[in-house]
């Protein structure tokens, strides 16, 4: 075969050779469709849109509370109790600047909250000041009326023995006959003319929820609260919710105030940054 064609030959299959195993451009994909599941935006505690502070972090202002109980130092609420003989609960509870303005029924609650030395504190809301005590020992000289407070409580306390160290984060019923409603970990929900909630389900395990709490230093408390269903979260972590069916519980008061509970002695409560959002 003539060498010229022979080399002509072979060029044009080594081109053709090449041209076959060009890579074939992709085809377009179509821009897919936005996603329709989202994850929620990221929970901040420090985000106080819609809330109003009411405690001002220098005076008593607005708040009723035994004054040898309760001051305030460096932009925190005290409430502190001495050795002794165990003196009973006393609470101090912010009224506002009038008749409506503390008064809440579905709200975002959100203060820091701290326990020392012993003892236990809790937040009151959706409750009343004023009424008889329930929960007299015999010879025991009550605080004035209006430093007792009846309504539901979201507890925290000093981990002083194994019984109270399971108590923060749940829901009690301050100064009735229906005591613990809802314990550490636990979604429960009471029917009208029921006093024993039932159990719906578990959050977690009571005494693992336990490491989420801060002993000795501060602690992120929010309560939200929406018609029968009550919600407590210790910094950020959900520890127990309880709904009341029962439209004449005390519980589902129209609207009730919000305090803090100063319990047992020696015992320092340190509460600060508090901010509310009313919905009703």
């Amino acid at each position: 075969m003539n060498t010229r064609i022979y080399l002509a030959l072979a060029a044009a299959l080594i081109v053709a050779s090449a041209s076959a195993q060009q890579p074939t451009a992709p085809t377009p994909r179509p821009t897919p469709a936005p996603s329709r599941f989202h994850e929620p935006t990221p929970f901040d505690f420090d985000d106080h849109t819609g809330f109003v502070q009411i405690f001002d972090g220098k005076t008593l202002a607005g708040w009723d509370g035994d004054p040898a109980m309760w001051r305030v130092e460096d932009g925190v609420l005290i409430g502190e109790s001495p050795a002794g003989p165990r003196p009973p609960n006393t609470y101090i509870s912010y009224h506002g600047t009038g008749p409506t303005d503390a008064t809440a029924h579905d709200f975002d609650l959100k203060l820091e909250i701290k326990v020392e030395l012993g003892g236990g504190t809790g937040i009151q809301y959706r409750s009343s000041v004023g009424k008889p005590w329930i929960q007299a020992r015999p010879g025991q000289v009550l605080p004035k009326p209006a430093w007792l407070m009846t309504g539901p409580q979201a507890d925290f306390w000093f981990p002083v023995d194994p019984q109270h160290d399971q108590y923060s984060g749940q829901f009690y019923s301050e100064n009735t006959k229906l005591g613990i409603l809802s314990w550490r970990g636990q979604i429960t929900e009471s029917e009208p003319g029921s006093t024993t909630p039932q159990l719906l389900g578990e959050i977690g395990n009571r005494a693992a929820l336990g490491g989420y709490v801060v002993n000795n230093g501060w602690n992120q408390y929010e309560i939200i609260a929406r018609g029968p269903v009550m919600m407590h979260l210790i910094n950020g972590q959900l520890m127990a919710v309880y709904i009341d069916d029962d439209p004449t519980s005390s519980n589902n008061n129209a609207s009730g105030l919000i305090g803090i509970e100063l319990e047992s002695n020696p015992t320092k409560i340190s509460v600060r940054n508090i901010w509310l959002r009313k919905l009703n």
